[in-house]
Parts: C-alpha cells; sequence; structure tokens
C-alpha cells in the first residue's frame, strides 16, 4: 500500500500487548541522520508509550543503512532481546546505489528473522528523494519508526 494512502503513525493502540519487562536493539545509520534520528525518536516513544522502560531500549549507531545487518545480529547475540529494529534512510540520488544497499538489507534482515527466535524490524525509508524521506520522518505521512515500533510489538508477541 502507498504511504500517501495510509500514515505511517496511524495504529490502533488497544491492539499492541504490552512491552513491559522486554528488551529491544534499535540499531540506526547516521547516514541522513537528520531523518533517521527523527525515526528513531518516534521508535523509542512508540515503544515507551506501550511500557518498554527507556534502559531497555539499547541503541547502536551505524555509518550507514548497509552495517545495520551486521550491527543487528551482533546486539542480538549479546542480548536477550524481543527484537531488533533497524532504521536506516536511502534517498535513491543520481546512482543505483540504492538499489544494491537496499535490497541486501532487506535480505540479510530476512536471513537473522529466519535464523534466530526474534524479529528484526526493516525500518528503512527507500524514497526517491529527500522530501519523501521528510515526509515519512514525522512530516505529513507519519513516521516510519512508530510504524517499526509496532511491528517490532507486535511480532515479539507471537
Amino acid at each position: 500500500m502507498a504511504t500517501s494512502l495510509k500514515n505511517l503513525s496511524d495504529y490502533n493502540p488497544a491492539t499492541i500487548k504490552s512491552g513491559k519487562g522486554k528488551k529491544f536493539g534499535v540499531v540506526v545509520a547516521e547516514w541522513n541522520e537528520h531523518i533517521t534520528f527523527e525515526l528513531m525518536k518516534g521508535c523509542n516513544q512508540t515503544l515507551v508509550q506501550h511500557g518498554v522502560d527507556e534502559e531497555d531500549i539499547l541503541i547502536s549507531f551505524m555509518p550507514g543503512a548497509f552495517e545495520l545487518p551486521f550491527a543487528a545480529k551482533a546486539l542480538a547475540q549479546r542480548n536477550h532481546l524481543a527484537g531488533v529494529i533497524c532504521i536506516g534512510c536511502v534517498i535513491e540520488g543520481e546512482t543505483k546505489h540504492n538499489e544494491y544497499i537496499n535490497m541486501s538489507v532487506a535480505q540479510a534482515l530476512q536471513d537473522l528473522n529466519l535464523k534466530f527466535d526474534i524479529p528484526f524490524i526493516f525500518g528503512v525509508l527507500t524514497p526517491n528523494d529527500e522530501q519523501q524521506a521528510l515526509d515519512r520522518a514525522g512530516g505529513k505521512y507519519g513516521n516510519k519508526g512508530v510504524e517499526a515500533a509496532v511491528t517490532a510489538l507486535k511480532m515479539s508477541s507471537i
């Protein structure tokens, strides 16, 4: 579904089980940090809103989106986590780097989902331009970080 048809921050809180007592990893790409840090804020606020203690949100910063799967795996191996949320933003730009990075990160996270007993959430924006990213990082289409946190909470309750 196109984001323009649904706000990323809209969900029914009644459908989310409490995250109390659960630990989550949040891995954040520093590339496009003016966008990714807004996604992280939305993610963290949503986790806390649903009962996760701030001390139980383990945040790790990586240079870019390509490094997210490695950091997510390391967090999962070293901590008892209910899930890992990976946050990044790869803007299309002038080259095809976005295709290679986005596909690699998505595939690596899918592999981790199947290997570990916890969810690894793809909270990576893949916009065509910076404005589309801003619109999805707390702008007119909501915040993908909120959506990623909601997904992690739901998946950790399966």
